[in-house]
């Protein structure tokens, strides 16, 4: 049995890799953002819900992930709506992967010489991961890897709060797969 439970957790067939789901409180924390503030969820979640990615520079699936993060927060950040990416890299190496790859909303750092004290506290083995969190602290919806409709289900989400049609967040001419695991 023993032998079994193995195979399936090696193939990802046991369960979510993040014991971080829906309906779970989200771990609290406070990080340091590139622009030099704080960022604690305490405070994001008092202006509204929270849109969490965690990601590393040096992951393919989170930089195929975070141009459409993008997307999403230039339909639906601000007016009470917080996006923050949190880096698992340092300072200047997640500059250069905002730049790179688009991200205009606020970057936070989960630093290694602290031990990703966020990453851990999320339980997290695999990026990227992206959470949204309501404004009580529940997660509504965790998503590991890049997942098409996860992505919409936020979109979704952030739509209905505002009382308008989600708005397209994959374009007819794109090739986008439903799934890339982290």
């Amino acid at each position: 049995m023993a032998l079994l439970k193995r195979i399936s957790r090696w193939l990802g067939a046991d369960k979510e890799m993040t014991h971080i789901v829906a309906g779970n409180a989200a771990p609290g924390f406070s990080l340091k953002g590139l622009d030099g503030n704080e960022y604690s969820l305490d405070k994001l979640t008092q202006q509204g819900p929270v849109v969490s990615a965690f990601f590393k520079v040096s992951c393919p699936v989170c930089q195929f992930t975070f141009p459409f993060l993008e997307r999403l927060y230039k339909s639906y950040g601000g007016d009470g709506v917080t996006f923050l990416g949190i880096s698992q890299d340092d300072p200047r190496d997640t500059k250069e992967f905002a730049r790179e790859f688009g991200a205009t909303f606020p970057m936070a750092l989960d630093e290694k010489q602290k031990g990703y004290v966020t990453s851990n506290a999320y339980g997290l083995t695999s990026v990227p991961t992206i959470f949204l969190i309501e404004p009580d602290g529940t997660v509504k919806i965790s998503c590991m890897g890049f997942d098409k409709k996860d992505l919409e289900s936020i979109a979704a989400e952030l739509a209905e709060r505002r009382k308008i049609s989600p708005a397209a967040l994959f374009r007819p001419n794109e090739s986008v797969p439903a799934h890339k695991p982290g």
